[in-house]
C-alpha cells in the first residue's frame, strides 16, 4: 500500500514535490483505515487519487517518475554494470544547474501481513547513487535497517550505516557487492535477503503502470492469458464478460479458443440469436480500448496492488472512467485496498452534473506548468474548497489553477493573423 512519494530533478519536475495518499478532513468516507496513528489520531489511506493539468503540465512525468524509481529498483545490480560510472538519469534540462545536482525519489509504504511502515528512496548523480536509505517503523518507532552515503568511508567507499538490530541480513557481503552506480536494495533483493526482498518485492509485482495508447497490445494479451491460462480462467470470463457488458449493452458473451488464444465476442442479433464476431478483425477501438484495460484492472484489484494510469480518459469514455474510480472506492468490489493513481484532463470527474463526483475533494491533486518551463504539483484541498463545491466549473474557470492560459478564440485569432501575414 503506498502512502507517499517524494520526487524532485526528474524531467520537468525540478523542485521537490511530495504526492500524498493520506486522507485529510476533506475527505467524505472513501478513505480506508490503517493500523497507523498520527499525533494520536488514526490515519487513512485514499484508494484512488486524480492528477488533473493541462497538456504538457508534467503529469505524465509525475508517473515517468514512479517507473523510472519502479525500473532502479528492478534493474540496477544487473544492467548498470554494463556501464560503469553511469547512472540513466533524466534532470530537468532547462537550467544546466540541475545536471550538477541529485535526484531524489523517495516512497512510504505500507506491507506486510500485520502491516508495518517502510520509508525507501535514493538520490542519483549522474555517474552514481549518491544516497539511499530504508527505514522500518515497528510499533511506530523509526528503525534505521540502514543509510548509505557515497564516498564518505575513510577509504573513499561508500559508508553503510546499520543501527540497532532491525536489518538482520548479511551486511557485509552485501555492501561488497553493491557497486557505487547500483542500489544495495536491488543487490539484497537479488541475493534473495527475506528482509530487503519484501520493499523489493512490491516494486516488482505490486506497482503497475500502464500508457492506455502506448501499450494497448501487450494489455490485449494480458486480458487474454487471464481467460486462457489462468488457474481461474472461468471465473476471469465471467468478470470480463460482465465488465465488458458495462460498454456494450448487446454483448452477451466470450468465446475462447484456450489453443490459440483467439478471442471472440457474443452479439445479440435482431433475430433474438447471437452473432461472433473476430476481436481483432471486427470488434471496435473503443472495444479494444476497455478489453486491454481490464486485464491489469482485474489483477491490481485481486492482488491489493497499485495501478497508475497516464491520461484515463484518453481511451475510455468518462462514464466508464468514472466506473473505474468507484471499482477501487467501493470495499466490496476492491476488498484488498488496491490503488488507482491516474493523470486527466476530463474535468466531468469534478463534476455532479453527469458523474456524481466520484472523488473525494482529497483525491484531486494540480499539475500546472511554471513559465520557468516547471511543474507545480499541490493538492486541491490547498484551496479550501467546501464540501458543496462545483468542482468542476471552479477548476474550468481556472480557481484552482491546472488549465491551460489561453483566452477564448485565442488559436483561431492567432492562425487567422498568420494566415493574412502570409497572403500579404
Amino acid at each position: 500500500m503506498l502512502l507517499r512519494f517524494r520526487v524532485a530533478n526528474h524531467r520537468s519536475i525540478r523542485d521537490e514535490h511530495e504526492l500524498s495518499l493520506i486522507g485529510t478532513e476533506f475527505n467524505e468516507g472513501t478513505a480506508r483505515d490503517t493500523p497507523l496513528t498520527s499525533k494520536g489520531r488514526p490515519l487513512t489511506m485514499l484508494p484512488v487519487l486524480g492528477v488533473f493539468g493541462a497538456n504538457a503540465s508534467g503529469k505524465s512525468n509525475l508517473l515517468s517518475a514512479f517507473r523510472f524509481m519502479q525500473e532502479a529498483v528492478r534493474s540496477s545490480f544487473a544492467d548498470w554494470a554494463k556501464e560503469p560510472g553511469f547512472v540513466p538519469r533524466e534532470p530537468f534540462k532547462l537550467d544546466p544547474a540541475c545536471r550538477e545536482e541529485t535526484t531524489l525519489f523517495e516512497v512510504d509504504l505500507l506491507l506486510g501481513h500485520n502491516p508495518i511502515r517502510y520509508t525507501y528512496g535514493f538520490e542519483l548523480s549522474d555517474e552514481r547513487v549518491e544516497a539511499e536509505w530504508l527505514h522500518a517503523y515497528p510499533h511506530g518507532k523509526r528503525n534505521v535497517w540502514f543509510d548509505r552515503e557515497a564516498g564518505r568511508a575513510d577509504d573513499g567507499a561508500d559508508e553503510f550505516v546499520f543501527r540497532g538490530t532491525g536489518f538482520k541480513g548479511q551486511r557485509e557481503v552485501l555492501v561488497a557487492l553493491t557497486r557505487p552506480n547500483a542500489l544495495f536494495l536491488s543487490a539484497g533483493a537479488t541475493l534473495n535477503d527475506p528482509q530487503l526482498s519484501l520493499v523489493h518485492h512490491w516494486f516488482v509485482d505490486n506497482l503497475w503502470v500502464v500508457s492506455p495508447d502506448a501499450d494497448i497490445a501487450t494489455r490485449t494479451r494480458w486480458t487474454q492469458r487471464l481467460l486462457t491460462e489462468h488457474k481461474r480462467s472461468a471465473d476471469y470470463q465471467d468478470r470480463i464478460t460482465r465488465l465488458l457488458s458495462v460498454a456494450d449493452l448487446g454483448l452477451t458473451g466470450i468465446d475462447v479458443d484456450r489453443d490459440s488464444g483467439q478471442v471472440k465476442l457474443r452479439h445479440r442479433a435482431l433475430d433474438g440469436g447471437e452473432v461472433p464476431m473476430d476481436f481483432l478483425a471486427e470488434e471496435s477501438l473503443g472495444t479494444h480500448a476497455w478489453f486491454a484495460f481490464l486485464g491489469p484492472l482485474l489483477t491490481v484489484l485481486d492482488a491489493g496492488a497499485t495501478l497508475l494510469v497516464d491520461e484515463l480518459d484518453s481511451s475510455l469514455h468518462p462514464t466508464l472512467a468514472a466506473e473505474v474510480v468507484r471499482l477501487f472506492q467501493d470495499p466490496d468490489s476492491n476488498p484488498r485496498a488496491a490503488q488507482l493513481i491516474f493523470t486527466t484532463h476530463d474535468a466531468t470527474l469534478l463534476g455532479n452534473a453527469v458523474l456524481g463526483r466520484p472523488l473525494d475533494r482529497d483525491q484531486v491533486w494540480i499539475a500546472m506548468k511554471r513559465r520557468s518551463g516547471e511543474t507545480e504539483l499541490y493538492a486541491l484541498t490547498d484551496a479550501k474548497p467546501r464540501k458543496e463545491e462545483n468542482l468542476e466549473l471552479g477548476y474550468l474557470r481556472g480557481r484552482y489553477g491546472g488549465i491551460p492560459r489561453i483566452t477564448a478564440g485565442e488559436i483561431q485569432r492567432e492562425l487567422s493573423w498568420q494566415a493574412a501575414r502570409g497572403t500579404a
